[in-house]
């Protein structure tokens, strides 16, 4: 694709045809990035260019790693997973254990290679195939991650965020550490023993260790390399975050993998390079960029992604089977020349029609004072669809363009997604963080470009918000501890289903909870284990608490969906023998009342909270006060009054 080397076959095609084909990831990259700036006059934007590159950057940086790996014929799928327990250890050390910054740093550079290393010898000496490997060191790594943040996110030290700032005020540091790495992957593939031995053992791993080569030694260098790159990504995505996600890069390996296969490398091993693995970085961070501001749908947004890709190996394909045979890098004669006309003249070519289609979009920014975007933690929750329900009605009713993003909780990507709102020039923005301090600077960005930002159901740490509407989490918790407690009759033993780590949501809940408890000394806590507001984890959690609590008399779920889990999981003990309490008051939670099987859900009214935080946007956005925490009043409901309550 985009940047092998290319030696063509007798009777190939010349010409325009010969250079599409043998440049096929950046003819993708070039039309895409005309296409968007056709459709979209957000697109380009100094503001929203420097987007793309930082949220090109972590992706990319894991995947100069993977590009190693899979030169040699292999695949890491652990590098998300080390990523995170790299900036985690950073994190932990710094300022739980107290070790100087620079030691924290050279720790969590250690700890990627480390894994790196394991992964290394058990394919090399551990005979296991790479994808076995690789994928038992993703469990392990998002383990300890989870182990050492006790499944909480931790600050990161200030001296390492800066990382995550920008240079004179408009150059994202991420960016530069992103074209470093890619130097050095470049260097290390070109100009290197260890990188020649990469394309000889994809080439023919035999073939290479009949030569000389020791194999074995030179896939512990190359999962290293791997695991160091992860992470440097790691510190990069933490810093952009202010804090170590333990959660964090969930997915990004297959996202990283992705990009070296877009950048023309082959999963057979023996090709590939740098430019190509940035390049297909660029394509996926161009495509979600430019689909957001197109207010496209997350759900097809996965759609799309998927097909481009399939579509970019079916060009590579293609390619092939029309004469362009790839060579090596740094085994072509003349490559790097034709190579460099062949940028150059893609960056001439994209410049002038981008540059025409710029015209078309010349009045666009009239009215963008009507437009807003919400963003939410979630849709695949039944509380936040309603909260989208009751935004979506309350835009359509005042005439206003409502954009509607799901970061599929995952802070990292509502990151990007509130920084594509901001580079848009939106008249105001409503959050729903996934993460209340991780969504701490995409907040800060918008506040410098004066753009309001309404905070809903969870509030939004080290920034400005205009208003937080929320339920008062504090008062359902008291509630819902007074109902269960009552009851039990004052005494019993029970267990709490806790929320995901770090939202306001569920602090609230559980410090509202421990307080109405306090008058019933009757009533134990025997467990409290996080299931993050999931049905599925929900019913996994008091599955194994049911292990070693067999004879609990209650559960308190911080949500429905966690409850709903709870009941299916306690089977016919549920609202006999063990009374368990919901919170949100979702269509299912209150069926599950109805039925008796929970006994109550203090609830929300979700769509109220969404039709509230567009108001108050709107309000923001026109220069009006508004009040900076809008409480909406939460009711428990049982099955005495079920029947009355409306939602």
């Amino acid at each position: 694709m985009a940047t092998d080397t290319l030696k063509s076959r007798p009777g190939a095609s010349g010409g325009l045809r010969r250079l599409l084909l043998d440049n096929g990831a950046l003819t993708a990259l070039v039309v895409l990035v005309i296409a968007m700036s056709a459709l979209s006059g957000d697109f380009l934007t100094a503001d929203n260019l420097l987007n793309v590159g930082v949220q090109a950057a972590v992706t990319a940086i894991l995947a100069f790693g993977v590009t190693f790996v899979i030169v040699s014929a292999g695949i890491d799928l652990s590098v998300g997973s080390v990523a995170a327990l790299s900036a985690t250890v950073l994190a932990w050390s710094a300022t739980e254990a107290g070790v100087p910054v620079a030691l924290a740093v050279v720790l969590a550079v250690v700890t990627g290679v480390g894994c790196g290393l394991v992964n290394g010898f058990l394919v090399s000496y551990g005979k296991l195939p790479p994808f076995i490997a690789t994928l038992a060191m993703l469990s392990v790594g998002r383990g300890l991650s989870l182990v050492i943040s006790q499944g909480s996110p931790i600050a990161f030290p200030d001296s390492v965020s800066h990382l995550g700032d920008t240079l004179g005020g408009w150059l994202p540091v991420p960016v530069l550490v992103m074209v470093v790495m890619g130097l050095i992957t470049a260097l290390v593939l070109g100009r290197t023993y260890i990188g020649r031995s990469m394309y000889a053992i994809g080439g023919n791993e035999e073939a290479a260790r009949l030569s000389g080569l020791r194999v074995k030694r030179q896939k512990l260098v190359i999962y290293a390399l791997s695991g160091l790159f992860a992470a440097a990504a790691g510190i990069v995505l933490a810093a952009r975050l202010s804090s170590a996600q333990p959660q964090a890069a969930q997915g990004y390996e297959l996202d990283a993998i992705a990009a070296v296969v877009i950048g023309g490398a082959s999963l057979a091993g023996g090709t590939g390079k740098a430019s190509g693995t940035l390049i297909g970085a660029l394509i996926l961070a161009v495509l979600r960029n430019g689909l957001n501001l197109l207010s496209v749908s997350a759900f097809w947004q996965q759609v799309v992604i998927g097909v481009v890709i399939a579509l970019a190996v079916l060009l590579d394909t293609v390619r092939r089977k029309a004469g362009a045979t790839p060579v090596a890098a740094g085994t072509a004669q003349g490559g790097k020349g034709r190579q460099a006309a062949t940028y150059v003249l893609a960056a001439v070519v994209a410049v002038a029609v981008v540059g025409a289609t710029s015209l078309l979009h010349g009045q666009d920014s009239t009215g963008k004072e009507r437009k807003i975007g919400l963003s939410l933690s979630t849709l695949n929750n039944p509380f936040f669809v309603q909260i989208r329900a009751g935004a979506e009605q309350e835009a359509e009713k005042r005439g206003v363009d409502l954009t509607v993003t799901d970061a599929q909780n995952d802070a990292s990507q509502q990151a990007n997604q509130l920084q594509n709102f901001t580079s848009e020039g939106l008249g105001a923005i409503v959050v729903n963080p996934v993460d209340s301090d991780a969504a701490g600077p995409s907040v800060r960005s918008a506040n410098k470009a004066d753009i309001p930002v309404i905070a809903v159901d969870r509030g939004v740490g080290k920034a400005d918000t205009a208003a937080l509407v929320a339920s008062d989490n504090v008062e359902g918790g008291r509630l819902g501890a007074r109902a269960l407690a009552e009851k039990l009759g004052g005494k019993g033993t029970i267990v709490i289903l806790q929320g995901q780590a770090g939202t306001s949501a569920s602090r609230e809940r559980g410090a509202g909870f421990a307080e109405g408890l306090r008058a019933y000394p009757g009533i134990e806590v025997v467990a409290k284990q996080p299931a993050d507001f999931d049905r599925t984890k929900g019913l996994d959690v008091m599955t194994n608490l049911l292990q070693a609590h067999p004879d609990i008399d209650g559960v308190f779920a911080e949500n429905d969906e966690m409850a709903l889990g709870a009941i299916k999981a306690l089977g016919t003990k549920a609202g006999r023998s063990v009374q368990v309490v919901g919170f949100d008051g979702t269509p299912d939670g209150l069926k599950a009342v109805e039925a008796g099987t929970l006994y109550a859900s203090v609830a929300q009214v979700p769509k109220e909270l969404g039709r509230i935080a567009v108001d108050n946007a709107l309000r923001a956005a026109d220069g009006k006060r508004v009040e900076e925490l809008v409480k909406v009043p939460v009711k428990v409901v049982t099955k005495e009054n079920v029947a009355g309550f409306g939602g």
